[in-house]
């Protein structure tokens, strides 16, 4: 199309060729128009001016056709080697050019002969340039639709309309310079000077400009930064700005495996809406960035030639990759690859940008992590990382929300046992260490649909979608029985057991709080079971809600003296002595009637009331002694303590206080401690114990046989007496294994030096064991059932036989049954 257009450009012009020096003249005016482009800032809004249509304007007035074709046709094909542009796109852009070029010609040649000082003839050159524009337009529209489909009427308009008005500029410049050459020499002199003053006055406007822009567009990037609230979408913002900011196409964020935070690879690219996990530069220089803490900048006029050989082999041209630095620490890169534009490529200028951008990316970035951060730590527990009671119980607000038909959601509680004594004997470390290695258990062994959490210090939570509370049971038991595999710390070996509580909605209730309240009201009374595993029940919750009802009651009874002091005859084996009685207590509710000492205890000890109750007790017993004492026939009276009691250093105090208010022997008093309760802090309760002992009173362990003590243990404590617990006593007639425990402790405790009492004696037969095997004092309902006060005294009467002795009256069974 080219060779025609200039085939009748030549039969239609007089002179097609003309002076070849003025073509060279004219060659080097489209050179220097071609490489000069002109940005101009209109509200917010960048122009770009190309200066070629100036000199094809007077080329179409002073150059012949074909020389004016020849030039421009010379002057692109030298532009498009010097871009290094593919063979085809040169080959487009030169025939686009020369038949635009050929076309504007055939306007000129039909406009007749041109005049500098008609209009007419200015029309003819503004049609001639326009002619042009909408030749090259229609060549790139056509191929831009032939290679990627419909061009839409919105991105035509886009295209035409500002080279419309650039050509419109650059026309009436044009015209405006052929009319001054049309003046003479002076002229000349006049435009150069002219050319000048605005070359001048254009550099700085465009320096002023680009400095301008560059604090916009870093300060616009700076409040979007801001502004991008830490839901994870800070990467999209950050990158999308920086790759358009900088003409790049990758930019990319890369931040290393640092703690519990993952390797994060990010890259944003024009035509992708996502962010891609891939990157525009080699991985080498990243890890060069971040291990020097310099910039790595790789382009045609920087770096070395080993960076430009990496990045080639990789298939880049150019990229800049600076630290983001938080603090002294480089904590990852933020990077931009491959400068679009065939002939443009990264500089000196960008690298200064991107790294003033990075200074502002590494705070957004850190404080992204450290909110992140926070976010973590507030709904995961620190030691074992697994979420914590707000993280359950967002998950169970969502579970029992979307809840299927057909199933269950399931609350699975763990109680570890054992842990205080871990942290008592090994310290807090192992202890720590102990919960660490139960998280990583319950983690592993659960299903993966499982949420695994820890609410409390050594209370673990399983929660998720089961068929029905058969196989929450199941589970639960199955994951009980794998968790006792012995746990090994360095040298030693720990055998750790937990209770479980299970709770179901909808049947057990409807929110977390519940749910997770009623588990652990299961896990108590798992505590209790053999096999460890408690679905829940309302009676259990029934009984709890009860104590806590019972709170206010107890300190009524408390004030108003309602509760009951009943004895328990203490009898020697060998020959039927009465030596003392156990003092119990005894509260017959105006309402529930009859109240279990155990439940009442734990009410007094969860509020407060347990040195009251104490006192109550103590008080009574030592009441009754005095009276016994002053009738001639002295009683010893034990009383029962909680671990808890023994914690207060002033406990001794008031025992000694009491002592000497009703004026008792302190060896009449006999103080009761469970096995467990010493054992359990005996480092603690030591103190206490070795005080009451020098006062001259009585210390007894009680229950002794269902706890973990040892030897040591029995060997450090300052008692008198072990209690044997009345599950062993009462089995010893039947059970072998039970009467081997009685046989070993009333063995141990003689060569203590100790005094052996047995409880829950019920039978002839037991008695005779007990008596065989050498037990010194025994009580039970074989003998008596506690009694109060004024039905004891009847009991003594009727059961007993006074003989006088030197130290008072001792009163002797007459008959057992």
């Amino acid at each position: 199309m080219t060779l025609l257009l200039s085939a009748i450009t030549l039969h239609e012009s007089p002179e097609p060729l003309g002076k070849w020096w003025l073509g060279l003249v004219f060659f080097g005016l489209f050179l220097v128009a071609e490489l000069t482009v002109l940005h101009f800032e209109v509200r917010r809004h960048t122009v770009i001016l190309t200066l070629a249509d100036i000199p094809f304007l007077l080329g179409l007035c002073f150059l012949p056709p074909i020389t004016l074709i020849l030039v421009r046709l010379a002057v692109v094909a030298l532009a498009q080697w010097r871009r290094k542009a593919a063979p085809v796109k040169a080959a487009f852009n030169i025939t686009l050019m020369g038949a635009s070029t050929a076309c504007a010609n055939l306007v000129v040649l039909q406009g007749g002969p041109l005049k500098a000082d008609d209009p007419r003839s200015w029309g003819v050159l503004v049609a001639a340039v326009l002619t042009t524009i909408l030749v090259s337009a229609a060549g790139v529209v056509g191929v831009i639709t032939l290679v990627q489909g419909r061009f839409a009427p919105q991105e035509l308009a886009a295209t035409v309309v500002p080279a419309a008005v650039v050509m419109l500029f650059n026309t009436t410049i044009g015209l405006a310079v052929l009319v001054i050459l049309q003046q003479g020499a002076a002229a000349y002199l006049l435009l150069a000077v002219l050319l000048v003053f605005f070359a001048l006055a254009y550099r700085g406007y465009a320096g002023s400009m680009n400095q301008h822009r560059t604090l916009t567009e870093i300060y616009d990037l700076t409040a979007a930064i801001s502004d991008t609230p830490h839901d994870g979408t800070l990467p999209d913002v950050l990158l999308g700005r920086v790759r358009r900011l900088l003409g790049a196409e990758y930019a990319t964020l890369w931040m290393p495996a640092q703690g519990r935070h993952p390797e994060v690879l990010l890259s944003s690219r024009p035509d992708d809406k996502g962010l891609l996990d891939v990157a525009g530069s080699p991985e080498s220089l990243r890890k060069q960035a971040v291990e020097t803490g310099q910039t790595v900048a790789v382009s045609k006029k920087l770096g070395d030639d080993n960076l430009r050989a990496q990045l080639r082999d990789f298939g880049a041209k150019d990229a800049i990759v600076v630290p983001l630095r938080a603090s002294s620490a480089v904590i990852g890169t933020l990077e931009v690859a491959g400068r679009l534009g065939d002939n443009l490529s990264f500089g000196q200028a960008d690298v200064r940008l991107l790294e003033a951008v990075a200074a502002h990316a590494a705070a957004a970035v850190e404080n992204n992590r450290l909110v992140d951060r926070l976010r973590f730590d507030a709904y995961h527990d620190a030691l074992t990382a697994l979420p914590n009671r707000r993280r359950i119980s967002q998950a169970l607000e969502e579970a029992v929300r979307v809840r299927a038909p057909g199933e269950v959601v399931a609350v699975l509680m763990f109680d570890v046992d054992g842990l205080r004594d871990v942290n008592d004997s090994l310290g807090h470390a192992a202890g720590d260490q102990l919960l660490a290695e139960v998280a990583t258990r319950l983690r592993t062994l659960s299903p993966p649909a499982a949420l695994v959490g820890r609410v409390g210090g050594d209370e673990f939570v399983v929660t998720l979608r089961l068929p029905n509370a058969a196989a929450a049971l199941e589970l639960a038991a199955d994951l009980r029985r794998r968790l006792q595999d012995r746990m090994t710390f360095g040298s030693l070996t720990l055998d750790v057991d937990a209770a479980v509580g299970v709770s179901l909605h909808p049947e057990h209730g409807s929110d977390p709080a519940t749910l997770i309240q009623r588990a652990d009201v299961a896990t108590h009374a798992a505590k209790s079971l053999a096999g460890g595993v408690q679905l829940f029940d309302l009676a259990l919750e029934s009984r709890s809600v009860r104590r806590l009802g019972l709170a206010g009651d107890l300190r009524r009874a408390l004030d108003n003296g309602e509760l009951e002091v009943y004895f328990q005859p203490k009898v020697t084996l060998r020959d039927r002595r009465l030596v003392g009685v156990e003092c119990l207590a005894r509260w017959e509710h105006p309402t529930h009637g009859a109240v279990q000492p155990e439940d009442f205890v734990a009410v007094a000890e969860h509020t407060g009331q347990l040195s009251r109750l104490t006192e109550v007790v103590l008080r009574e017993g030592l009441r009754r002694a005095r009276q016994w004492v002053d009738a001639g026939r002295p009683l010893s009276v034990a009383v029962n303590l909680s671990p808890r009691t023994l914690v207060d250093p002033a406990f001794p105090d008031r025992v000694d206080a009491l002592l000497q208010e009703y004026g008792v022997s302190p060896d009449r008093l006999t103080l009761e401690i469970t096995e467990d309760g010493v054992v359990d802090g005996v480092d603690r309760l030591l103190p206490t114990l070795r005080r009451l002992y020098d006062l001259g009173v009585h210390l007894s362990v009680d229950d002794f046989g269902t706890g973990y003590s040892s030897l040591s243990y029995l060997r450090r404590l300052p008692v008198h007496e072990v209690k044997v617990d009345r599950s062993f006593v009462q089995g010893m007639a039947t059970d072998p294994g039970d009467l081997a425990i009685v046989r070993a402790v009333v063995d141990i405790s003689r060569h203590f030096g100790l005094s052996v009492v047995a409880e829950g004696v019920e039978s002839e037969l037991t008695l005779e064991l007990l008596e065989e095997i050498g037990c010194d004092i025994g009580q039970g309902f074989l003998f008596s059932r506690p009694l109060p006060y004024e039905r004891l005294e009847a009991w003594l009467g009727a059961q007993t036989d006074a003989e006088p002795t030197p130290l008072g009256e001792v009163r002797r069974l007459r008959a057992v049954g």
